[in-house]
């Protein structure tokens, strides 16, 4: 049986479309193989989490490529640690190489513990739908495909879970995405850290073709769009806590 190695296929996949983007780019044709997925923007949820004096929540959500959510949400003030896993699965198929079969039920995830009085849950709802991926891909984002890249909410509470769901009706109502949002909910699944060397990656290896094509832009777009809520350095995962 053959072993699968999807993040050296990944790396592998990412570094061959910067080469031929280079290349097409030198014969003079401006069109890239591979580009990230655009943020849009798009309003506020009319309906949020009401105060809390609470100093801390957690929530949980998946949109392709752990790496590049993580590196997103580590840049929002008010997130206090943005941690790579899995979510949907068993315990025991929560691990990179099961996963990337696409046949576990995990999804790549990213578990944000945040201060609700500095950013609230629809406001980093609002961040996911706009720049940390493209909730209208279905099983997919940029170069990655199959349901461990699904576009999923793992709601913690029934609060969340109802302030997502009306963020997401809001959100096709408006027509704020070109294509209907295929973002799902999904409620009682436990989350499970990812191993430690999936842990702040693109902050550790900005150099590498997959994160400077699909993932810092996002980073950029964040800093851009919500410069209110941008904070640097981000915040990041230290040894003792994964």
């Amino acid at each position: 049986m053959t072993t699968r190695t999807p993040l050296r296929m990944r790396v592998l996949r990412t570094t061959l479309l910067s080469l031929v983007a280079g290349t097409i780019t030198v014969l003079g044709v401006h069109r890239f193989a591979h580009t990230a997925e655009p943020a849009v923007v798009i309003p506020p949820p009319v309906v949020d989490e009401p105060a809390s004096d609470a100093r801390a929540e957690t929530a949980v959500f998946a949109g392709g490529c752990f790496w590049g959510v993580q590196g997103v949400f580590q840049h929002v003030k008010g997130v206090r640690k943005a941690l790579s896993g899995y979510a949907g699965g068993e315990r025991g198929d929560a691990h990179y190489e099961k996963v990337g079969g696409g046949d576990t039920g995990h999804a790549e995830s990213v578990q944000v513990t945040f201060d609700p009085r500095e950013v609230t849950y629809g406001q980093l709802l609002q961040i996911y739908f706009s720049v940390a991926h493209d909730p209208t891909q279905f099983n997919r984002q940029g170069p990655d495909s199959g349901t461990q890249y699904r576009s999923t909410i793992f709601a913690t509470t029934p609060q969340q879970q109802d302030v997502a769901s009306q963020y997401i009706a809001q959100l096709n109502k408006g027509g704020a995405f070109a294509r209907p949002i295929v973002t799902t909910i999904e409620t009682g699944k436990a989350f499970f850290p990812a191993e430690a060397y999936h842990q702040n990656y693109l902050t550790l290896h900005p150099g590498e073709p997959y994160i400077a094509i699909n993932d810092l832009p996002k980073v950029e777009n964040l800093k851009r769009l919500f410069p209110a809520q941008y904070r640097d350095p981000p915040v990041l995962v230290s040894a003792a806590l994964h």
